[in-house]
Protein backbone atom coordinates (compact mmCIF):
# COMPACT_ATOMS: atom_id res chain seq x y z
CA UNK A 1 0.00 0.00 0.00
CA UNK A 2 1.26 3.49 -0.71
CA UNK A 3 1.82 6.30 1.28
CA UNK A 4 -0.69 8.07 -0.41
CA UNK A 5 -3.58 5.61 -0.30
CA UNK A 6 -2.70 4.99 3.29
CA UNK A 7 -3.40 8.53 4.63
CA UNK A 8 -6.41 8.40 2.26
CA UNK A 9 -8.27 5.41 4.21
CA UNK A 10 -6.82 7.30 7.68
CA UNK A 11 -9.02 10.39 6.62
CA UNK A 12 -12.69 7.97 5.25
CA UNK A 13 -11.81 6.14 9.04
CA UNK A 14 -11.92 9.32 10.39
CA UNK A 15 -15.33 11.08 8.20
CA UNK A 16 -16.80 7.54 9.22
CA UNK A 17 -16.28 7.67 12.77
CA UNK A 18 -17.39 10.97 13.07
CA UNK A 19 -20.50 10.79 11.01
CA UNK A 20 -20.94 7.14 13.70
CA UNK A 21 -21.04 9.98 16.44
CA UNK A 22 -22.80 12.48 14.97
CA UNK A 23 -25.92 9.36 14.52
CA UNK A 24 -25.43 8.18 17.89
CA UNK A 25 -25.81 11.67 19.39
CA UNK A 26 -29.12 12.88 16.95
CA UNK A 27 -30.19 9.30 18.75
CA UNK A 28 -29.98 10.03 21.64
CA UNK A 29 -30.59 13.76 21.86
CA UNK A 30 -34.40 12.25 20.15
CA UNK A 31 -34.35 10.02 22.87
CA UNK A 32 -34.15 12.89 25.32
CA UNK A 33 -36.59 14.41 23.70
CA UNK A 34 -39.17 11.74 23.94
CA UNK A 35 -38.32 11.49 27.91
CA UNK A 36 -38.97 14.80 28.66
CA UNK A 37 -42.07 15.37 26.49
CA UNK A 38 -44.22 13.98 29.02
CA UNK A 39 -43.10 16.88 31.76
CA UNK A 40 -44.27 19.29 29.04
CA UNK A 41 -47.70 17.86 28.81
CA UNK A 42 -47.89 17.75 32.91
CA UNK A 43 -47.23 21.41 32.59
CA UNK A 44 -50.08 22.43 31.58
CA UNK A 45 -53.10 24.70 32.97
CA UNK A 46 -55.12 23.73 35.94
CA UNK A 47 -58.37 22.37 35.31
CA UNK A 48 -61.28 24.64 35.14
CA UNK A 49 -64.08 24.35 38.03
CA UNK A 50 -67.43 25.69 38.01
CA UNK A 51 -69.56 25.35 41.56
CA UNK A 52 -73.62 24.49 40.27
CA UNK A 53 -76.78 23.96 42.04
CA UNK A 54 -79.78 22.22 41.15
CA UNK A 55 -83.52 23.38 42.37
CA UNK A 56 -83.86 19.89 43.59
CA UNK A 57 -83.21 17.76 46.11
CA UNK A 58 -80.29 15.46 46.04
CA UNK A 59 -82.89 12.56 46.06
CA UNK A 60 -85.17 13.55 43.40
CA UNK A 61 -84.44 12.26 39.70
CA UNK A 62 -84.20 15.79 38.56
CA UNK A 63 -80.93 15.99 40.56
CA UNK A 64 -79.61 13.35 39.32
CA UNK A 65 -80.53 14.88 35.64
CA UNK A 66 -77.94 17.64 36.50
CA UNK A 67 -75.57 15.31 37.76
CA UNK A 68 -75.60 13.38 34.37
CA UNK A 69 -74.92 16.47 32.53
CA UNK A 70 -72.23 17.74 34.61
CA UNK A 71 -70.65 14.25 34.22
CA UNK A 72 -71.05 14.14 30.11
CA UNK A 73 -68.88 17.71 30.20
CA UNK A 74 -66.47 16.69 32.41
CA UNK A 75 -65.98 13.44 30.24
CA UNK A 76 -65.83 15.32 27.21
CA UNK A 77 -62.84 17.76 28.51
CA UNK A 78 -61.17 14.84 30.03
CA UNK A 79 -60.93 17.09 32.89
CA UNK A 80 -60.24 20.23 31.61
CA UNK A 81 -63.36 21.49 32.88
CA UNK A 82 -64.94 20.12 36.06
CA UNK A 83 -68.64 20.63 37.04
CA UNK A 84 -69.53 20.10 40.53
CA UNK A 85 -72.83 19.74 40.88
CA UNK A 86 -75.10 20.79 44.47
CA UNK A 87 -78.49 20.20 45.17
CA UNK A 88 -81.48 22.89 46.36
CA UNK A 89 -80.58 24.82 49.43
CA UNK A 90 -77.11 24.21 49.18
CA UNK A 91 -75.66 27.58 48.22
CA UNK A 92 -79.72 29.66 47.53
CA UNK A 93 -82.88 28.69 47.82
CA UNK A 94 -84.34 26.53 44.80
CA UNK A 95 -86.22 30.08 43.51
CA UNK A 96 -83.27 32.05 44.21
CA UNK A 97 -81.31 30.23 41.04
CA UNK A 98 -81.33 33.06 38.56
CA UNK A 99 -80.15 35.88 40.61
CA UNK A 100 -77.40 33.45 42.44
CA UNK A 101 -76.17 32.45 38.78
CA UNK A 102 -76.50 35.77 37.11
CA UNK A 103 -74.58 37.49 40.05
CA UNK A 104 -71.81 34.95 39.88
CA UNK A 105 -72.33 33.86 43.46
CA UNK A 106 -73.06 30.85 41.44
CA UNK A 107 -71.23 29.75 38.39
CA UNK A 108 -74.26 27.80 36.74
CA UNK A 109 -77.44 25.64 37.52
CA UNK A 110 -79.85 23.75 36.55
CA UNK A 111 -83.67 23.91 37.08
CA UNK A 112 -86.44 25.59 35.27
CA UNK A 113 -87.43 28.57 33.20
CA UNK A 114 -90.89 28.69 35.32
CA UNK A 115 -89.11 29.49 38.76
CA UNK A 116 -88.35 32.93 37.23
CA UNK A 117 -91.40 33.64 36.57
CA UNK A 118 -91.46 36.50 39.35
CA UNK A 119 -88.86 38.21 37.50
CA UNK A 120 -90.27 38.27 34.34
CA UNK A 121 -93.62 36.54 33.30
CA UNK A 122 -93.02 35.63 29.58
CA UNK A 123 -90.43 33.07 30.88
CA UNK A 124 -93.66 30.54 31.56
CA UNK A 125 -94.41 30.27 27.74
CA UNK A 126 -91.41 27.96 28.36
CA UNK A 127 -93.20 25.73 30.43
CA UNK A 128 -96.82 26.06 32.30
CA UNK A 129 -99.52 26.22 29.75
CA UNK A 130 -101.10 24.19 26.76
CA UNK A 131 -98.15 25.70 24.42
CA UNK A 132 -101.52 25.71 21.50
CA UNK A 133 -101.11 21.70 21.40
CA UNK A 134 -97.58 20.99 20.93
CA UNK A 135 -95.98 18.86 23.02
CA UNK A 136 -92.43 19.62 25.08
CA UNK A 137 -90.37 17.69 21.84
CA UNK A 138 -92.43 20.61 19.69
CA UNK A 139 -91.78 23.22 21.83
CA UNK A 140 -87.94 22.46 22.08
CA UNK A 141 -88.38 22.66 17.99
CA UNK A 142 -89.64 26.04 18.08
CA UNK A 143 -86.71 26.97 20.91
CA UNK A 144 -84.50 25.81 18.65
CA UNK A 145 -85.38 26.57 14.79
CA UNK A 146 -88.46 28.77 15.72
CA UNK A 147 -87.21 32.00 16.95
CA UNK A 148 -87.24 30.60 20.64
CA UNK A 149 -83.47 31.06 21.16
CA UNK A 150 -83.13 34.45 19.92
CA UNK A 151 -86.56 35.69 22.15
CA UNK A 152 -85.27 33.98 25.42
CA UNK A 153 -81.85 36.23 24.53
CA UNK A 154 -83.59 39.23 24.61
CA UNK A 155 -86.29 38.78 27.44
CA UNK A 156 -83.16 37.59 29.73
CA UNK A 157 -81.59 41.32 28.80
CA UNK A 158 -84.64 42.74 29.03
CA UNK A 159 -83.76 42.38 32.87
CA UNK A 160 -80.38 42.28 32.99
CA UNK A 161 -79.40 38.62 34.18
CA UNK A 162 -76.32 37.99 33.29
CA UNK A 163 -76.41 34.50 32.40
CA UNK A 164 -76.45 32.11 29.44
CA UNK A 165 -79.30 29.40 28.96
CA UNK A 166 -80.12 26.31 27.49
CA UNK A 167 -83.37 24.60 27.41
CA UNK A 168 -83.05 20.63 27.18
CA UNK A 169 -84.79 17.60 28.48
CA UNK A 170 -88.32 17.85 27.23
CA UNK A 171 -91.09 16.87 29.88
CA UNK A 172 -93.84 14.29 29.78
CA UNK A 173 -97.75 15.85 30.44
CA UNK A 174 -97.74 16.70 33.92
CA UNK A 175 -100.62 15.11 36.48
CA UNK A 176 -103.37 17.65 37.54
CA UNK A 177 -102.17 16.29 40.76
CA UNK A 178 -102.42 14.34 44.16
CA UNK A 179 -106.19 15.17 45.64
CA UNK A 180 -107.62 13.33 48.71
CA UNK A 181 -110.59 12.89 46.32
CA UNK A 182 -111.42 12.02 42.43
CA UNK A 183 -111.85 15.54 40.55
CA UNK A 184 -115.42 15.13 38.41
CA UNK A 185 -115.76 18.49 37.68
CA UNK A 186 -114.04 22.34 37.75
CA UNK A 187 -116.11 23.15 40.34
CA UNK A 188 -114.88 20.24 42.96
CA UNK A 189 -111.55 22.18 42.83
CA UNK A 190 -112.79 25.50 44.07
CA UNK A 191 -111.10 26.43 47.50
CA UNK A 192 -108.83 23.73 47.65
CA UNK A 193 -105.27 25.40 49.04
CA UNK A 194 -103.36 23.80 46.12
CA UNK A 195 -99.57 23.77 44.92
CA UNK A 196 -98.26 24.53 41.02
CA UNK A 197 -95.84 27.61 39.85
CA UNK A 198 -95.87 29.96 36.91
CA UNK A 199 -98.55 31.24 34.90
CA UNK A 200 -100.35 27.78 36.44
CA UNK A 201 -100.86 29.80 39.58
CA UNK A 202 -103.42 32.23 37.66
CA UNK A 203 -104.77 29.57 35.07
CA UNK A 204 -106.11 27.96 39.07
CA UNK A 205 -106.53 30.87 40.40
CA UNK A 206 -109.14 31.58 38.10
CA UNK A 207 -110.75 28.52 38.64
CA UNK A 208 -111.13 29.12 42.26
CA UNK A 209 -108.24 27.54 43.77
CA UNK A 210 -106.23 29.08 46.68
CA UNK A 211 -102.43 28.62 45.27
CA UNK A 212 -99.27 28.23 47.10
CA UNK A 213 -95.96 28.30 44.55
CA UNK A 214 -93.74 26.10 46.76
CA UNK A 215 -90.46 24.65 45.89
CA UNK A 216 -90.65 20.65 45.38
CA UNK A 217 -88.78 19.83 48.06
CA UNK A 218 -91.52 21.71 50.65
CA UNK A 219 -94.71 20.36 48.79
CA UNK A 220 -95.28 17.14 50.36
CA UNK A 221 -94.53 18.37 54.63
CA UNK A 222 -96.98 20.81 53.49
CA UNK A 223 -99.65 18.69 52.49
CA UNK A 224 -98.60 16.34 55.80
CA UNK A 225 -99.33 19.25 57.97
CA UNK A 226 -102.70 20.05 55.91
CA UNK A 227 -101.19 23.41 54.98
CA UNK A 228 -102.47 21.94 51.21
CA UNK A 229 -105.22 20.01 50.33
CA UNK A 230 -103.71 18.90 46.66
CA UNK A 231 -100.23 19.66 45.03
CA UNK A 232 -98.81 18.62 41.67
CA UNK A 233 -94.96 18.50 40.43
CA UNK A 234 -94.20 16.68 37.83
CA UNK A 235 -93.91 12.52 37.31
CA UNK A 236 -94.10 9.66 38.70
CA UNK A 237 -90.68 8.98 39.79
CA UNK A 238 -90.65 12.13 41.42
CA UNK A 239 -93.73 12.41 43.20
CA UNK A 240 -92.53 8.49 44.33
CA UNK A 241 -89.34 9.43 45.79
CA UNK A 242 -91.04 13.08 47.50
CA UNK A 243 -93.46 10.83 49.49
CA UNK A 244 -96.67 11.86 47.24
CA UNK A 245 -98.33 8.32 48.17
CA UNK A 246 -97.20 8.50 51.79
CA UNK A 247 -100.18 11.88 51.94
CA UNK A 248 -102.60 10.74 49.01
CA UNK A 249 -103.57 7.88 47.17
CA UNK A 250 -105.53 9.69 44.77
CA UNK A 251 -103.74 11.44 41.54
CA UNK A 252 -105.26 12.54 38.81
CA UNK A 253 -103.59 12.45 34.91
CA UNK A 254 -103.59 14.94 31.97
CA UNK A 255 -103.50 18.19 32.13
CA UNK A 256 -102.80 21.45 30.04
CA UNK A 257 -101.27 23.59 33.18
CA UNK A 258 -97.99 22.22 32.37
CA UNK A 259 -98.48 20.26 28.96
CA UNK A 260 -95.05 20.93 27.66
CA UNK A 261 -92.15 22.49 29.20
CA UNK A 262 -88.30 21.49 29.83
CA UNK A 263 -85.31 22.07 32.21
CA UNK A 264 -82.90 24.57 31.69
CA UNK A 265 -78.99 24.72 31.99
CA UNK A 266 -77.80 27.94 33.38
CA UNK A 267 -74.13 29.64 33.37
CA UNK A 268 -72.83 32.87 34.59
CA UNK A 269 -72.37 34.63 31.40
CA UNK A 270 -68.99 36.18 32.47
CA UNK A 271 -67.47 32.71 33.16
CA UNK A 272 -68.85 30.95 29.95
CA UNK A 273 -67.86 34.04 27.28
CA UNK A 274 -64.44 33.51 29.07
CA UNK A 275 -64.23 29.51 28.34
CA UNK A 276 -62.43 28.93 25.15
CA UNK A 277 -64.35 28.30 22.19
CA UNK A 278 -63.38 24.69 22.14
CA UNK A 279 -64.65 24.40 25.54
CA UNK A 280 -68.06 26.36 24.41
CA UNK A 281 -68.99 23.47 22.06
CA UNK A 282 -68.53 20.86 23.66
CA UNK A 283 -70.76 22.62 26.52
CA UNK A 284 -73.39 23.32 23.53
CA UNK A 285 -72.91 19.53 22.08
CA UNK A 286 -73.22 17.97 25.35
CA UNK A 287 -76.53 19.76 25.89
CA UNK A 288 -78.18 18.60 23.24
CA UNK A 289 -76.79 15.01 24.42
CA UNK A 290 -77.59 15.08 27.69
CA UNK A 291 -81.31 16.28 26.67
CA UNK A 292 -82.10 12.97 24.56
CA UNK A 293 -80.18 10.62 27.22
CA UNK A 294 -82.44 12.25 29.89
CA UNK A 295 -85.88 11.92 27.61
CA UNK A 296 -84.96 8.14 27.31
CA UNK A 297 -84.19 7.82 30.58
CA UNK A 298 -86.84 9.06 32.00
CA UNK A 299 -89.81 6.97 29.93
CA UNK A 300 -87.84 3.90 31.54
CA UNK A 301 -87.98 5.18 34.93
CA UNK A 302 -91.20 7.28 34.89
CA UNK A 303 -93.42 3.90 33.66
CA UNK A 304 -91.64 1.78 36.01
CA UNK A 305 -92.36 3.99 39.17
CA UNK A 306 -96.47 4.31 37.91
CA UNK A 307 -96.63 0.31 37.42
CA UNK A 308 -95.06 0.27 41.12
CA UNK A 309 -97.32 3.20 42.47
CA UNK A 310 -99.98 1.34 41.76
CA UNK A 311 -98.73 -2.30 42.51
CA UNK A 312 -97.03 -1.25 46.40
CA UNK A 313 -98.04 1.99 47.01
CA UNK A 314 -101.73 1.51 46.19
CA UNK A 315 -102.57 4.41 44.33
CA UNK A 316 -105.23 4.94 42.10
CA UNK A 317 -105.33 6.81 38.77
CA UNK A 318 -107.81 8.76 37.03
CA UNK A 319 -107.81 10.78 34.08
CA UNK A 320 -108.82 14.20 34.43
CA UNK A 321 -112.40 15.01 33.02
CA UNK A 322 -112.37 16.59 29.62
CA UNK A 323 -114.53 19.14 31.30
CA UNK A 324 -112.01 20.17 33.56
CA UNK A 325 -109.17 20.23 30.60
CA UNK A 326 -111.32 22.45 28.52
CA UNK A 327 -112.21 24.74 31.77
CA UNK A 328 -107.87 25.00 32.29
CA UNK A 329 -108.06 26.14 28.43
CA UNK A 330 -110.22 28.79 28.89
CA UNK A 331 -108.54 30.22 32.16
CA UNK A 332 -104.84 30.05 30.46
CA UNK A 333 -106.49 32.15 27.46
CA UNK A 334 -107.69 34.75 30.05
CA UNK A 335 -104.75 34.66 32.22
CA UNK A 336 -102.74 35.03 28.88
CA UNK A 337 -104.13 37.72 27.47
CA UNK A 338 -104.33 40.04 31.01
CA UNK A 339 -100.13 38.90 30.78
CA UNK A 340 -99.86 39.83 27.42
CA UNK A 341 -101.77 43.47 27.77
CA UNK A 342 -98.49 45.25 29.62
CA UNK A 343 -95.48 42.97 28.57
CA UNK A 344 -94.95 43.28 24.38
CA UNK A 345 -92.14 40.45 24.77
CA UNK A 346 -94.31 38.33 25.95
CA UNK A 347 -97.13 38.89 23.10
CA UNK A 348 -94.33 38.55 20.92
CA UNK A 349 -93.37 34.88 22.25
CA UNK A 350 -96.62 33.69 22.23
CA UNK A 351 -97.31 34.92 18.77
CA UNK A 352 -93.76 33.22 17.51
CA UNK A 353 -95.54 29.73 19.11
CA UNK A 354 -98.33 30.26 17.97
CA UNK A 355 -97.32 30.51 14.04
CA UNK A 356 -94.91 27.40 14.99
CA UNK A 357 -97.80 25.30 16.15
CA UNK A 358 -100.33 25.97 13.83
CA UNK A 359 -97.86 24.30 11.48
CA UNK A 360 -96.22 21.32 13.42
CA UNK A 361 -98.79 20.24 15.58
CA UNK A 362 -101.43 19.92 12.23
CA UNK A 363 -98.61 18.01 10.42
CA UNK A 364 -98.15 15.71 13.65
CA UNK A 365 -101.69 15.07 13.57
CA UNK A 366 -102.31 14.32 9.97
CA UNK A 367 -98.89 12.53 9.82
CA UNK A 368 -98.35 10.11 13.22
CA UNK A 369 -100.80 7.70 13.74
CA UNK A 370 -102.36 6.95 16.95
CA UNK A 371 -100.93 4.65 19.28
CA UNK A 372 -103.91 3.14 20.80
CA UNK A 373 -105.43 0.68 18.13
CA UNK A 374 -101.60 -0.78 17.86
CA UNK A 375 -101.38 -1.04 22.05
CA UNK A 376 -105.00 -2.33 22.30
CA UNK A 377 -104.53 -5.06 19.29
CA UNK A 378 -101.39 -6.08 21.64
CA UNK A 379 -101.93 -6.06 25.12
CA UNK A 380 -105.78 -5.08 25.09
CA UNK A 381 -108.26 -7.63 26.27
CA UNK A 382 -109.22 -10.07 24.64
CA UNK A 383 -112.89 -11.07 23.41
Amino acid sequence: MTKSKSVQNSAESKVASRRRFLKGAAAAGAGAAVLAAPAVSHAQASPITMRWQSTWPAKDIFHEYASDFGKKVNDMTGGELKIEVLPAGAVVPAFGLLDAVSKGTLDGGHGVLVYHYGKQNALALWGSGPAFGMDAQQLMAWHKYGGGKELLQKLYASIDANVVSFPYGPMFTQPLGWFKKPVQKAEDMKGLKYRTVGLSIDVFTALGVAVNALPGGEIVPAMDRGLLDAAEFNNMTSDRILGFPDVSKVCMLQSFHQNAEQFEIMFNKTKFDALPAKMKAIIENGVEAASQDLYWKAIDRYSKDYVELQTKDKVRFYKTPNAVLQAQLKAYDDAAAKKGAGNALFKEIEASQKAFAQRVVKWDLDNNVRREMAYNHYFGKKG
